[in-house]
């Protein structure tokens, strides 16, 4: 009976929160005509964000800040906390998980007000490229971590030593946490389908977040289902641009799930052939006259996430290395 319990808890919560972001996003959808008299400034190009007011005030600002900071610290100090506690995984709830479901749904709906009152995100003050970064570098994180699990390339890992691996798993938490928490902070809780897209995967990840050290954090098909939403968000964005870049983030994009995430899903053979071949074939009928071009197009982002997996190792070793030199000069080994 008590294990019946558990699973309850740690699914029913992966559910509850799954609907309360839908319900969140849906909000954000039906206030938005109450933004309408928000007047903002003409496009400026690829590096301006456009969602901002064109004279921020010292209200808008400290709303902003303010409560990203307390959002941030609160966030981080709860899987401080986790970590403390030497806690393993459960089907359960520990009581941080609360905490943290708890926190992160009373900034979401915090922001929202924020929005409706004050406007402004931390777009005002920051590059939109530093959003838009901070979630790649979430996404080849993650690649990094899960190498020893699925691999990299059908299946087969690449070289990263297990001692990057326990770097990267260790201290995810807390890049994760930033990230997430940083992106949703950046953008007004506005409606367009981008922004409807990118806050519902926003919420997804900050349950993610919340559910650390349970069962469902570590489920393969949980954890999929949040890199695939990235294919969904990006493509969206594209088309609503109107640009024709969409097929570049849907293959792109696929590329990576083909390459990399389908073989840790534990599918069969037949199983993941077939869905090789619906991504060859769709891809031969949308490229179909440009062949070239469209190869070009979809090997761009893997390129650039795989060659970023070797860049954050390296990362990872070099830190490593470096705590391990301070380390032996704060305790440096004397001869008898």
């Amino acid at each position: 009976m008590t294990n019946a319990t558990n699973v309850r808890k740690d699914v029913q919560s992966l559910w509850i929160g799954i609907v309360f972001s839908l319900a969140i996003t849906a909000a954000i959808w039906a206030l938005n005509p109450l933004l309408a008299k928000i007047e903002l400034l003409p496009d400026q190009g690829a590096s301006w964000y456009f969602w901002k007011l064109p004279e921020p005030t010292f209200w808008t600002r400290f709303t902003a800040w303010g409560l990203y900071f307390a959002h941030q610290i609160t966030f981080w100090w709860i899987i401080w906390y986790s970590q403390k506690s030497k806690s393993k995984y459960t089907p359960g709830l520990h009581k941080f998980n609360y905490w943290a479901l708890g926190i992160n749904t009373a900034f979401i709906l915090l922001r929202v007000l924020q929005t409706h009152i004050w406007y402004d995100g931390l777009a005002q003050d920051v590059s939109i490229f530093s959003s838009q970064g901070s979630v790649i570098v979430l996404l080849v994180w993650v690649l990094v971590m899960e190498n020893s699990r699925r691999g990299m390339f059908f299946g087969k890992k690449v070289p990263i030593s297990k001692e990057i691996n326990r770097f990267a798993r260790k201290y995810h938490g807390y890049f994760f946490a930033w990230a997430t928490v940083y992106t949703f902070w950046y953008h007004p809780t506005i409606s367009t389908p981008g922004h409807l897209w990118g806050f519902f995967y926003m919420f997804l990840l900050l349950l993610q977040g919340s559910l650390f050290f349970t069962r469902v954090h570590i489920n393969k098909y949980w954890t999929f289902a949040q890199e695939f939403t990235v294919l969904v968000h990006g493509t969206i964005v594209a088309v609503f641009q109107g640009m024709g870049l969409w097929p570049m983030f849907a293959y792109g994009f696929g590329a990576i799930f083909i390459l990399t995430q389908l073989h840790g899903l534990g599918l069969k053979l037949w199983q993941r052939w077939a869905f090789i071949g619906v991504y060859v074939l769709s891809a031969l009928y949308v490229f179909n006259g440009r062949l070239i071009q469209g190869l070009l197009e979809i090997i761009r982002i893997p390129a650039i996430d795989y060659i970023l997996v070797f860049v954050l190792a390296g990362i990872f070793w070099l830190i490593i290395k470096l705590i391990g030199l301070f380390r032996s000069t704060q305790n440096p080994i004397t001869s008898p």
